[in-house]
């Protein structure tokens, strides 16, 4: 049975939350110029700053208007979704390559991380500030949630092959794993009670193609995601009681496009079955690419429920409640509806550029996703 050492108490905060979105939202014009400007040294750090903070105020406004309980900073003081938050690691430095990472129909800018020397958590990681002013500025009025990439993310071919851990895996997983913890429990010290780990390699083993260019290499797929579920389950050891966990596992989210293809059945005997402390599932479900609901029914002896993502934040057309709800009602076949919820696919921006719909579209979607988790959960 797969556990979870979250109080029943923590729990129940949740329990009536049905509706969630994935954290990013799409950056105003504002903002993106400061960020421009501030790159090419033509405003100060401080007057970015004063930008992002009107920025994020702004969208926690928006967010309580639209009766959000759990909230975020939009990611609106990140490029990327994950890169900003791994550089800053000791041992991981940012780079430009040569080629940007090619999506289905679009190609994101060339720049990646690289491992320069034995991994640890860097005390002076932004994260820290950036979650202490949501904190503040939330206020109590919702819960704030941080989002932060999967250690996961640094198993990537070209990432697990470096130097400094030729032929030390079972370290570099020890490392990755312990400066995550690290993190994570700075960031309780800061206050932070929900944390959201985004992790795009276990969609990477959901794609057969992948796996296949994986068994070309001499490499087990399977091996991999013993690795992926070891990795997490001692990140999250022994984490405080009162600190709820959610996963979420994304295809690919750049400019309306996507990298990874493929359901959920090659991780449901690993990550379902043996993923320990994560107290909710955040699943992409938007179109035939992320496969049918039935491997969720290896999580009916879990103790995490499952919020389905039904709402694509790709697309600019609004999708409706009969459609949604007839979705919900096909995957109650495989868990009760008690413990399910609702949330949208992806970010609205999981990098800065967001994705190809409007901001009025964006709001409607939140306002949909809110509208049927009340119809349908009360």
């Amino acid at each position: 049975m797969m556990t979870s050492n979250t109080t029943q108490a923590t729990k129940k905060q949740y329990a009536n939350n049905k509706a969630e979105h994935i954290g990013s939202f799409l950056r105003a014009l504002k903002l993106k110029k400061a960020r421009y400007d501030f790159a090419d040294r033509v405003i100060y750090e401080e007057t970015l700053r004063q930008v992002e903070n009107a920025e994020i105020d702004n969208l926690i406004d928006i967010q309580l208007d639209l009766d959000c309980t759990v909230m975020t900073d939009g990611d609106f003081r990140r490029a990327w979704w994950h890169l900003d938050f791994l550089e800053q690691f000791n041992g991981i430095d940012g780079h430009k390559i040569r080629d940007g990472l090619k999506y289905k129909d679009a190609i994101s800018k060339p720049y990646d991380v690289r491992v320069t020397g034995k991994i640890s958590f860097n005390e002076d990681h932004t994260c820290l500030a950036h979650y202490r002013y949501l904190h503040e500025a939330i206020d109590g009025f919702a819960t704030a949630k941080y989002c932060l990439p999967s250690p996961n993310m640094m198993l990537y071919p070209h990432l697990r092959n470096n130097r400094t851990y030729t032929e030390k895996l079972d370290e570099y997983a020890q490392d990755l794993a312990f400066s995550f913890k690290q993190a994570i429990m700075a960031l309780y010290i800061e206050g932070c009670r929900y944390i959201q780990i985004n992790d795009q390699f276990l969609a990477y083993l959901c794609d057969e193609n992948y796996r296949a260019k994986e068994i070309d290499q001499g490499v087990n797929p399977e091996d991999l995601a013993k690795l992926c579920v070891e990795v997490l389950n001692k990140t999250l050891q022994n984490k405080p009681e009162d600190l709820f966990v959610a996963l979420h596992i994304d295809r690919g989210n750049f400019s309306s496009s996507w990298l990874y293809s493929g359901g959920y059945e090659f991780l449901a005997d690993h990550v379902f079955e043996k993923l320990t402390n994560i107290d909710r599932y955040l699943l992409e479900f938007d179109t035939e690419r992320s496969g049918n609901f039935e491997p969720l029914e290896k999580l009916k002896n879990s103790q995490a429920d499952v919020f389905l993502g039904l709402i694509s934040s790709k697309k600019e057309m609004l999708e409706t409640s009969d459609e949604i709800i007839e979705r919900i009602n096909t995957a109650i076949n495989f868990l009760p509806l008690e413990r399910l919820g609702l949330c949208l696919q992806s970010g609205f921006a999981s990098m800065e550029e967001g994705n190809k719909i409007s901001y009025d579209t964006q709001w409607k979607k939140i306002k949909l996703m809110n509208r049927v988790a009340q119809e349908i959960w009360g």
